[in-house]
């Protein structure tokens, strides 16, 4: 459902407040789940009931990095059935690592963090935005 909650996996504590500031700013009323590694978010995706509306990923984290928490989430049918949208969204970006993405897993975008405050909250509204009007097997 796109009532359902977004889930934020980033080790930046400081990233976290800033998304859930906008989420506010922006009067999302989804509620906002921050995990600070792979391991917690995967943990969390496994054991819940709620159906998240929409996953946001860093790719460098502790331990386990954002590819393998996919990768993960791609290799577990009930997640896959979930089709929870899944973007990484990343301060630093390495073509190579787009490229795995993309053609070794089931992205659904992938974005570099921006710089500015108003940066990221153009760039946090309009995927959000989009998933709130995109047809997938969740949305209905």
């Amino acid at each position: 459902m796109k009532s359902g909650p977004i889930v934020l996996i980033d080790d930046d504590i400081d990233d976290q407040e800033v998304f859930a500031d906008i989420l506010k700013e922006l009067e999302v009323l989804n509620t906002l789940i921050c995990f600070d590694n792979s391991k917690a978010g995967l943990e969390y995706l496994t054991k819940t009931t709620d159906q998240p509306f929409l996953i946001f990923c860093d790719v460098n984290l502790p331990g386990e990095k954002g590819t393998e928490c996919k990768r993960q989430i791609d290799a577990d049918p009930a997640l896959r059935k979930k089709s929870i949208p899944f973007v990484f969204y990343s301060t630093a970006i390495n073509q190579d690592v787009v490229n795995e993405a993309y053609t070794e897993m089931t992205v659904q975008g992938f974005f570099q963090k921006k710089s500015s405050y108003d940066a990221i909250r153009e760039n946090i509204r309009l995927i959000i935005a989009y998933w709130k009007e995109c047809q997938h097997p969740n949305a209905i």
